[in-house]
């Protein structure tokens, strides 16, 4: 809340002529609830940030770009410039600490590789901000339930941007699943993958959190527990591999394939692969076959099943802003996240079962 807000505040308050002595701590409370736009901070300006996050928060009904953190002197000056970012409101990681007096910001949202996600949100949650977290949240486990942790102790609120969650054509087809109109599951298929010729990104860094299944194996096992609607028990068998191992090396996998048991002997048979343009989910149940292809782009996601289609358009970066103004009016309305801590902190268990799995060559129990 701008100061000229709290002024306002408390010459309204003397006008009303109470007497009553009104503490900051008090005053705070009371302003921060009238908020009904949240000032955003993006932590981390690549890609994600740059191409999607920013322009979605030109487009979001209840939150917006307040203020950006980043290392690099250019890129500040250039966001400055182009989104009118107040010199105030722009952090480096040596003073991001301060961000904690700072009321334009209500929630920081990092977006760096995944090596620095457990120190970033745990920054923030100790700086009193709410967070959002980019996926894959940490990892590992350990890291994840330790930023959880962090957001309880400082009562701040922590998603993770599963952008699919917050999105109708996964709705449409969780529906079908969770409601049976087709029946029981029966087994799944699923496939999330894409060509990544880069050579020294944080996906080709294993100290950074390299490797396809931290990134896209993500999305994969997403598939497979949304599309059936259950958790799975075992990792029943895993294999990671490179074709290109100057790219891929100490040990990181390019591609990796698993079978993953669920409750009542269902199966889900996944792959995913920085070597190869796939990106498919077929969901077999008792009366028909809920086919989606591609099921995890940004846009353009569709299927069909014996109920219909599953077609609902829109275009880059509208997931996105959906997702973030869904998870801001969560905020303001001090309702549930969609996709908490704890959804994030399931996938990586899963993530380290598979790659446990593999490199052990038998299943293990999850």
């Amino acid at each position: 809340m701008h100061n000229q807000s709290r002024r306002t505040i408390i010459k309204s308050l003397a006008l009303a002529g109470t007497g009553t002595i009104i503490s900051p701590k008090l005053l705070w409370s009371y302003t921060a609830k009238k908020k009904h736009k949240l000032g955003v901070a993006l932590v981390g300006l690549g890609y994600y940030s740059t191409d999607l996050l920013a322009p979605a928060l030109q487009q979001t009904k209840h939150c917006y770009l307040a203020g950006i953190v980043t290392g690099t002197p250019s890129k500040a000056e250039t966001w400055r410039q182009k989104y009118n970012i107040p010199d105030k409101n722009i952090y480096n990681y040596q003073n991001f600490h301060e961000i904690a007096a700072n009321d334009d910001i209500d929630v920081i949202y990092v977006v760096l590789p995944p090596s620095l996600h457990e120190e970033y949100v745990v920054k923030a949650a100790n700086a009193g901000k709410h967070v959002w977290c980019e996926k894959p949240m940490a990892m590992t486990e350990a890291a994840c339930s330790r930023m959880i942790e962090a957001c309880k102790k400082n009562k701040r609120k922590l998603a993770i941007g599963y952008r699919l969650q917050h999105e109708p054509n996964t709705k449409a087809y969780r529906k079908i699943v969770n409601q049976k109109l087709l029946g029981k599951v029966l087994s799944l298929e699923d496939a999330a993958g894409y060509v990544d010729n880069r050579t020294n990104h944080w996906k080709q860094t294993k100290a950074l959190g390299g490797g396809v299944m931290l990134d896209m194996g993500v999305y994969a096992i997403q598939g497979a527990r949304l599309g059936t609607g259950m958790e799975p028990l075992s990792v029943v068998s895993a294999k990671t591999s490179t074709t290109r191992p100057e790219i891929y090396k100490d040990g990181l996998a390019e591609t990796a394939i698993a079978t993953l048991e669920f409750p009542g002997g269902i199966f889900a048979n996944i792959k995913t692969s920085f070597g190869e343009n796939v990106n498919f989910m077929n969901i077999t149940c008792e009366k028909g076959v809920i086919a989606i292809a591609p099921y995890s782009a940004y846009n353009g996601i569709k299927g069909k099943s014996p109920l219909g289609e599953i077609n609902t358009p829109y275009e880059v970066p509208w997931q996105q802003a959906n997702q973030m103004d869904d998870d801001a009016l969560s905020i303001i309305n001090n309702k549930p996240m969609l996709v908490p801590g704890e959804e994030g902190l399931r996938d990586i268990r899963i993530v380290e079962a598979i790659l446990k799995a593999a490199e052990a060559g038998q299943s293990v129990k999850l």
